[in-house]
């Protein structure tokens, strides 16, 4: 079969074999040069049980320069080479379980414009590894369930590159002839060859440290672009935050003596956790009060910390197969989001979680590249990284979460540690360790990692006035495709609220839990019938279909306990009336909907989440939900609903803006400085390298 063949042939978690060899550990020395860098890859190589297998390493766009089995040189005629394959017979290795191997390569960054592996980008050189980049730098098990510790010595160019950096603590740094000098990294945790980096370069850098709970002291690093140091100010605080937060939270505590995030505009992705090197793309790091929106403060906070807790979700804890992509990408994404709730507005970042996941994955799941969170197939193993592997996948620890609550999940996390620290491991065997930390089964729930599509939810209420009994009866639906002829019922947590008008608009929480393709409640003691209000906090990333009236929706805005609902009972009220102006643009709107909004505007409370309700429905949001869109119409609707909340409320919006602006006024930006950290140092340390 030909390279390009084989590229495309699909790969199926089915066919997963665990490796016939594992790497204990790896000594990379790498001479960095444009056109032909050397990568000197001593390796300690494992036979597993009682194999007598070739010994197949991944490599790519590598030229080998030569091999060295227990310090004996291999000739041509004991290895075979392909384009993407270095085989070494079993008859050509050691009888022995454990040998040595060193393979000597070169590469040439300069021409690397996949940007994956070693490569060259402006001034600096760079790597990125995952998922499969480090076949690109030399020849290895490039699988990520093969972890081994990690020495490497970068040697450069001093002038050029006086910063030479990769992953673990530094161990030794000198002088070499004809103007270079190297720097040696050692990491002492095992880890898959996807998170191996590599920067070298000339930056300037931020200084800081950050204290651990068990009071090591760890050295904070910065690298950014010459020029931009002032802007990496906001990104440190975030670091220490986030490292607080981790420990605070999980008991999860830093490992290395230092963390360094490098910040470079030539980086192809978002950001990557490489263990103790970050890389990010300087749109997540840089930030300046002159020209940064809010919207960049809070992102650019939200993806240090998904990084950093990367530590320990991903990189100390791993994925056995690219397939249990979702183990790693999932986890640190609710762990990221519920960093972000408790930095901010609990209210508004759960929305905008919302907003994502209803606007972008719901199309994804409801199109043709719909596919579980854990696939069972792939052709390019790039495209595992979607919309449905991490925001889906964040909700399905989310629903575990709410399902077992906040102390068995604390819980199941230390359990889910003390089990596979330095492990490649499965999705299964993080539900697993759920479920024994709780005592739940969780078996039914495990269908959420391979079921796709999202899930309806049809809804039907009724009430006895004779017994005072309100009746539910929620019904679930998968979508059926060709490769899900036949989806089986989930395990789905229901939070609702009902809101009882006969007793002081009292409300009464609930968890269901629906594991049945139809189920019903009965809930007593009700003079009148509630008004039901379901999913508080959007508890599953589900479709509803369940029609209430303006006067129930006017009912869940103002009583409704949970935030998420009160908003969501606000989008769904502007939704309708938007809808009815479309069609008919003499529709009049109630009168109700100015005396709720002037309720909020000029109440107590959160007013980012009162800004979040006040937020009328996208274009694209309420075109989802037509059969026939004429734009003209839509966007005429939109502007007549704005104009028609701009006249009703126009003295109490213009007393909420001013409020807000004398609050701003009389707040101290130091404020937002992590003063109340319990590890923060008293202040920053800048170096300028010239």
């Amino acid at each position: 079969m030909s390279s390009t063949l084989a590229d495309t042939a699909p790969r199926f978690l089915a066919d997963y074999r665990p490796a016939d060899f594992t790497i204990k550990t790896v000594n990379l020395t790498i001479s960095l040069d444009d056109s032909c860098s050397q990568v000197i890859s001593a390796l300690t190589i494992v036979r597993q049980g009682d194999s007598q297998q070739s010994l197949q390493l991944n490599g790519e766009q590598l030229t080998l320069v030569s091999l060295v089995l227990d310090n004996q040189a291999l000739s041509k005629d004991h290895y075979q080479l392909s384009d993407t394959l270095l085989t070494i017979p079993a008859s050509s290795l050691p009888e022995s379980n454990e040998f040595t191997l060193t393979i000597t390569t070169e590469v040439n960054p300069q021409e690397n414009t996949s940007l994956e592996g070693l490569f060259k980008s402006g001034d600096a050189f760079c790597t990125q590894c995952e998922a499969e980049g480090f076949r690109r730098i030399t020849y290895y098990l490039d699988r990520p369930d093969v972890m081994a510790t990690f020495t490497t010595k970068v040697i450069a160019n001093k002038a050029l590159y006086p910063y030479l950096l990769s992953n673990g603590n530094k161990v030794a740094a000198g002088e070499l002839a004809d103007n270079k000098h190297f720097v040696t990294w050692h990491d002492p945790y095992p880890k898959p060859c996807y998170l191996f980096a590599l920067v070298a370069g000339d930056f300037d850098l931020l200084e800081d440290n950050f204290t651990t709970s068990s009071g090591r002291e760890v050295a904070l690093e910065i690298f950014v672009d010459k020029g931009n140091l002032a802007k990496a100010e906001h990104a440190m605080v975030s670091l220490q935050k986030s490292m607080a937060w981790d420990e605070e939270t999980f008991g999860l505590e830093y490992d290395l003596d230092i963390y360094m995030i490098v910040a470079v505009d030539f980086f192809n992705m978002g950001a990557m956790e490489n263990k103790g090197l970050n890389v990010f793309n300087s749109k997540y790091v840089l930030a300046d009060s002159q020209c940064a929106t809010d919207t960049d403060y809070f992102n650019i906070e939200a993806v240090i910390a998904h990084e950093y807790f990367h530590n320990w979700t991903g990189n100390r804890v791993t994925c056995r197969d690219w397939f249990q992509l979702s183990l790693k990408e999932g986890l640190t994404v609710f762990r990221d989001q519920q960093f972000s709730a408790q930095m901010h507005s609990s209210a508004v970042t759960r929305i905008q979680n919302v907003r994502v996941l209803r606007s972008q994955q719901f199309a994804e799941d409801a199109g043709p590249m719909a596919h579980p969170i854990r696939p069972e197939k792939v052709v390019e193993m790039n495209n595992f990284y979607t919309l449905t592997v991490y925001e889906k996948g964040s909700e399905v620890i989310r629903m575990l979460h709410t399902l077992i609550g906040v102390a068995n999940f604390r819980k199941g996390m230390d359990l889910y540690f003390a089990r596979f620290d330095g492990m490649a491991v499965t999705c299964d065997d993080f539900i697993n360790a759920m479920s024994d930390a709780s005592g739940k089964d969780l078996s039914q729930f495990k269908l959420w990692y391979s079921q796709s599509g999202t899930p309806v939810i049809k809804v039907v209420e009724s009430y006895d006035p004779q017994t005072k009994v309100y009746s539910l009866t929620l019904a679930q639906q998968s979508p059926v495709t060709k490769s899900q002829p036949e989806p089986q019922a989930l395990h789905i947590p229901i939070k609702i609220e009902l809101i009882s008008k006969s007793n002081d608009n009292a409300t009464q929480s609930e968890l269901l839990e629906l594991t049945q393709t139809e189920q019903s409640w009965q809930f007593s003691g009700f003079n009148s019938k509630p008004t039901l209000a379901m999913l508080s906090d959007f508890s599953a990333p589900v479709k509803l279909v369940f029609q209430q009236d303006d006067a129930s929706l006017l009912t869940i805005i103002k009583q409704a306990d949970n935030s998420f609902c009160r908003w969501d009972a606000g989008q769904k009220l502007l939704m309708s009336y938007i809808q009815q102006l479309t069609f008919d643009p003499d529709y009049v709107i109630p009168n109700e909907l100015i005396t709720a909004i002037n309720e909020l505007l000029t109440g107590q409370g959160d007013r980012a989440f009162i800004a979040e309700q006040l937020l009328l429905p996208s274009f694209d949001e309420v075109a989802s939900l037509m059969i026939d869109v004429d734009p003209m119409a839509l966007t005429s609707a939109i502007t007549a609903l704005s104009l028609f909340i701009a006249q009703g409320s126009q003295q109490e919006l213009l007393s909420s803006y001013q409020a807000c602006q004398q609050l701003d006024l009389q707040q101290n930006p130091a404020d937002d400085l992590p003063d109340k950290l319990p590890n923060k140092s008293p202040h920053n340390r800048v170096a300028n390298r010239a």
